[in-house]
């Protein structure tokens, strides 16, 4: 055997963090050798024709994931750490490039998951045509961690002209969403298996950067755009609200929500709209640019099943109503605590 079959057949040690040759075997032959980083500096040098453009702006964010269990149906942890940040970016109408890689790993945890997650990571990136360029690891003791915490930060570029702001929503303004809601939400629980629960629902993991683009390009006016994660569908409609000081009006009917999504809330009674979602996203863009947005949402991957929900208005600013199934009307609020734990 190989010492790199050797490595990928144990388990993490504290002298994988130690700074030593443990450290650096793990670094060489799980990550480096994957990630393929340019250089092994302490920083990664970052070169892209679009930095060069006069009037573009970098866009930065990062992002923590500890979802429990760390492998379910539709993703792992790796490909959501990737998605979460890439569609941060994307969301913001920036072009994402370079992401970084923190791993925080507790002793004991088993190397060849640690390298389906790597991989998976890989995997995902190339899908955004994004680079994975630094990284950094630690090692905790057993029993003060969860196996595997991943965090991951990412850089893009927003092109000159480029300015989506859930400020800049107005009334009238068309909300649409690109896939079902609650997917990701709804599969972790089956996955956990606590409830013995027999759902054959995938998570929605997935990047967005794609859809944007096409979006962007036939409706250069979107207004803004959320990914609709924690806190699922109702959280970013009432973040949009209260940054844009308008009311937003959503219809039940119009909601693309899978089935078996919809049962497993009934019998646990959960609400779809507060589900966490990590391939989807809500964007508003004004009407006359709405059926070409939703025309270019529907031809990609990420999009087929995207919908007009509702609109802006100038009634109840600040707030969310839902016109339901049965005539009625509901305010959606912001979601208070949390409905499901380590969800992303």
């Amino acid at each position: 055997m190989n010492e790199m079959s050797k490595l990928a057949a144990g388990r993490i040690s504290l002298a994988h963090g130690g700074g030593g040759k443990a450290m650096h075997d793990l670094i060489d032959q799980i990550f480096a050798a994957r990630f393929k980083p340019q250089s092994r500096e302490d920083q990664a040098r970052l070169k892209h024709p679009a930095l060069l453009e006069p009037g573009a702006q970098l866009a930065f964010t990062t992002d923590s994931f500890v979802v429990s269990p760390l492998e379910f149906p539709g993703g792992d942890i790796g490909k959501i750490s990737v998605c979460g940040t890439v569609n941060d970016l994307a969301v913001g109408g920036a072009l994402p490039l370079w992401l970084s890689a923190g791993f925080i790993l507790e002793e004991g945890f088993d190397i060849a998951t640690l390298v389906r997650i790597v991989e998976s990571m890989v995997c995902t990136a190339e899908e955004a045509g994004v680079s994975i360029v630094t990284g950094d690891t630690k090692v905790v003791d057993k029993g003060k961690g969860d196996g595997v915490f991943i965090n991951t930060s990412g850089v893009g570029v927003i092109p000159p002209g480029r300015e989506l702001l859930a400020s800049s929503v107005k009334a009238g303004d068309v909300a649409i969403v690109n896939h079902r809601l609650g997917d990701h939400g709804a599969a972790i629980l089956a996955a956990r298996g606590d409830l013995a629960l027999s759902a054959s629902i995938a998570s929605d993991c997935q990047p967005l950067n794609g859809l944007m683009e096409a979006v962007l390009r036939v409706a250069p006016h979107v207004r803004a755009a959320r990914d609709a994660t924690r806190g699922g569908l109702a959280s970013s409609l009432n973040e949009i609200a209260q940054e844009a000081g308008v009311g937003i009006e959503i219809e039940e009917k119009l909601l693309p929500i899978h089935s078996e999504v919809r049962g497993v809330s009934e019998i646990l009674g959960l609400d779809p709209l507060y589900l966490a979602n990590e391939g989807t996203l809500v964007l508003f863009v004004p009407e006359a640019e709405a059926e070409a947005a939703l025309s270019a949402m529907k031809a990609t991957s990420a999009g087929h099943q995207s919908a007009i929900i509702g609109r802006a208005v100038k009634d109840h600013p600040k707030r969310v109503i839902m016109q339901t199934l049965f005539g009625g009307r509901r305010i959606v609020d912001m979601l208070v605590g949390e409905q499901l734990p380590r969800i992303c």
